[in-house]
């Protein structure tokens, strides 16, 4: 039973693929060069005017949370924006529905083509970074994509969650504003928390983000690696199980209504 689900299940992943990779790099292309620019105007440009940073230059201390950011858009993008059409306006599931595939499937293939979309940003984006020296040790850019997979999944499910409660597709864009965004400014990507107020540090460190953030800034300056991932990898994935959990019988009675 289960091994049928996940094969149904990779037909939706291969699907989405197909159709990812007609315009491949029109796909990949802002995900990578956007950081790559960023870590150019803010790294090297404001850097030089930054003197250190927890004893780092302004440039090593961005390019792992920019890192990480990537997995949070794709994610979100991929569950909001993309999940909506294929299920609004091109009833992609309505003729998966039709098939074999059912409810479950669609969840799960959605998921599992998030998880490995937001693990090749990920990946993807370090690999510049290593270009930029970026890596204390090279090595750890294997890991990488770990931590794409633990800040995607949670990070797609609030953006089913979205799609299951907003009435039209621009509505998206107050979830972005108000969940997004905060999430993006706030979970120590481009400033350290300690500089900021004691409830803000607070209310950084209960967004997911900021754990994927302080994963990725340990393998980038390869820095009490096992410590940190034994503190911050079961906190990622309890954000996963319960969104998972909420996305699920969200987008279930969503497709069965």
């Amino acid at each position: 039973m289960l091994n049928e689900t996940l094969k149904l299940s990779w037909h939706i992943v291969r699907r989405n693929w197909w159709v990812y990779r007609k315009d491949f790099l029109a796909n990949i292309s802002p995900t990578v060069t956007d950081p790559a620019f960023m870590i150019c105007s803010l790294g090297l440009g404001l850097g030089s005017y930054v003197s250190e940073m927890h004893d780092r230059t302004y440039l090593q201390f961005l390019a792992p949370g920019l890192a990480v950011g990537t997995a949070m858009f794709t994610a979100f993008f991929e569950t909001s924006y993309g999940f909506y059409i294929r299920m609004t306006y091109e009833s992609v599931f309505k003729a998966m529905l039709a098939t074999p595939i059912g409810v479950r499937e669609v969840i799960l293939g959605e998921f599992i083509w998030v998880a490995l979309k937001s693990a090749l940003m990920v990946f993807g984006v370090s690999v510049v970074f290593l270009l930029f020296g970026q890596f204390q040790n090279p090595l750890n850019l294997l890991l990488t994509p770990v931590v794409g997979i633990l800040v995607g999944v949670p990070i797609g499910a609030v953006g089913l969650i979205a799609t299951c409660y907003v009435r039209n597709i621009n509505q998206f864009q107050t979830v972005y504003s108000f969940i997004i965004s905060p999430l993006y400014f706030f979970s120590g990507i481009f400033f350290p928390l300690t500089q900021m107020p004691e409830v803000v540090q607070l209310f950084a460190k209960v967004l997911p983000l900021y754990h994927g953030v302080v994963l990725c800034q340990s393998l980038y300056w390869n820095e009490n690696i096992a410590a940190v991932w034994l503190v911050h990898v079961p906190v990622l994935l309890a954000y996963s199980a319960a969104l998972l959990l909420w996305a699920y019988y969200k987008v279930l009675s969503k497709l069965q209504a």
